[in-house]
């Protein structure tokens, strides 16, 4: 993809340090996949939706920016601190909640708070017993005893439990049902309501970045395709769909991702676009693209051919 149309947010409204910063980050596999130089900030007081099909490289940059992994390339920096340098400190104030339980099997829910209390200075028992209650969490009950479901729940009650300033989530609606789904929203957005904390999390349910995100960073094939805001993705892109007949070398070149199909064809058109891709054709129907469609249309077989969807 030409980098030309990577759009990268820095910063935000008012300027100042961002809350996280990545930088050129960059780390090679022996399998052969690379998440290659990615860059993006995350401004303090806004939710960022990291987005990017199976296998595009989101779990490794969550890991990189915990330092579960060491990066080849690049900076991240939390709160303005090295997040190697200053570990400790960093990880004192940040949030995570992964898509499977870090927590021992064998532990009753009522330890987990205890324990926690012994690895974060700010640990407030009175808010995760308050957690406890609202997500229906039994202090008696064992971890292995729960749900998927109700396991995101207890690692999301640690995470609101001891003043973290940043939370990272890594598929964090994965088990949970639509009104549950709802309620960590409203978490969410109740966590930045002050101004001065911020939440990553990674996605396949696009439902959810419609309420919640502010901005969006799509990796697809270990690249960063896009960084800013949410309203821009989508804004940034339609859909032309037609006939059979219609989908000639003029339209797919026009297009960024084509899906042909027997009955016709969806193209992934930018907005700037259309207008070439509509010259001279009539009976052509033009939509607005979901997060789904540009994921979807921006990961097919003449995406990638072209250099659009899997390169920057």
């Amino acid at each position: 993809m030409n980098t030309a149309n990577v759009n990268v947010v820095s910063g935000g409204p008012g300027g100042g340090t961002p809350i996280l910063s990545v930088t050129g980050v960059t780390k090679h596999y022996d399998s052969g996949f690379m998440l290659d130089d990615v860059t993006f900030d995350l401004p303090a007081g806004y939710i960022m939706g990291l987005i990017g099909p199976n296998g595009a490289g989101k779990s490794t940059l969550i890991k990189l920016i915990l330092n579960m992994v060491r990066r080849d390339a690049g900076e991240i920096r939390v709160f303005g601190l090295d997040g190697i340098a200053d570990e400790e400190q960093v990880k004192d104030r940040l949030g995570v909640v992964f898509d499977s339980s870090y927590l021992v099997d064998q532990w009753r829910v009522g330890k987990v708070g205890r324990t926690m209390a012994d690895m974060y200075s700010t640990w407030d028992a009175v808010k995760f017993d308050g957690y406890l209650k609202r997500f229906g969490l039994a202090p008696a009950k064992r971890v292995s005893e729960l749900s998927r479901g109700m396991q995101m729940k207890l690692m999301l009650a640690i995470a609101l439990s001891h003043d973290a300033r940043l939370l990272i989530l890594d598929e964090p609606t994965a088990g949970l049902d639509v009104l549950a789904r709802d309620d960590l929203m409203d978490l969410l957005r109740d966590f930045i309501a002050d101004g001065e904390r911020s939440v990553l999390f990674s996605t396949h349910i696009t439902a959810d970045l419609e309420r919640a995100a502010d901005f969006i960073t799509y990796i697809t094939g270990g690249r960063l395709y896009y960084t800013g805001p949410k309203d821009e993705f989508e804004e940034s892109f339609r859909i032309v769909k037609g006939g059979p007949d219609d989908l000639d070398d003029a339209m797919r070149g026009a297009a960024v991702g084509v899906h042909a199909y027997e009955t016709g064809f969806d193209a992934l058109v930018r907005a700037e676009g259309v207008g070439r891709a509509l010259h001279g054709r009539v009976g052509l129907g033009v939509e607005p693209a979901s997060i789904d469609d540009i994921i979807r249309l921006t990961n097919t077989r003449d995406a990638q051919a072209a250099g659009k969807g899997s390169e920057q």
